[in-house]
């Protein structure tokens, strides 16, 4: 299916916002993806906020020392673990 050119992606998601969010998603915590990838939990934090502004919807819901997937989330999450995965492996 070809996109109109006012839905297209103007720039391709980054590969390290991806990282963040898949690391977080997996623990369902910004410190523990922070740690496991030797950043900040505001580092992480940020990467996911940059990653929500480029998919247009959020991918977290935040709650008091909680976090929990999204739909869209969950969705990125299972294809981005995959496609990290295959990069990793290669």
């Amino acid at each position: 299916m070809v996109q109109s050119p006012a839905r297209r992606r103007r720039r391709p998601v980054g590969l390290a916002s991806l990282r963040g969010f898949e690391s977080a998603a997996r623990h369902l915590s910004f410190t523990l993806a922070a740690e496991e990838l030797a950043l900040t939990q505001s580092s992480i934090s940020r990467q996911v906020a940059s990653l929500e502004q480029q998919v247009g919807r959020p991918l977290f819901e935040r709650r008091t020392r909680a976090l929990e997937l999204t739909p869209a989330g969950d969705r990125l999450y299972s294809i981005a673990r995959q496609a990290l995965l295959a990069i990793d492996r290669c």
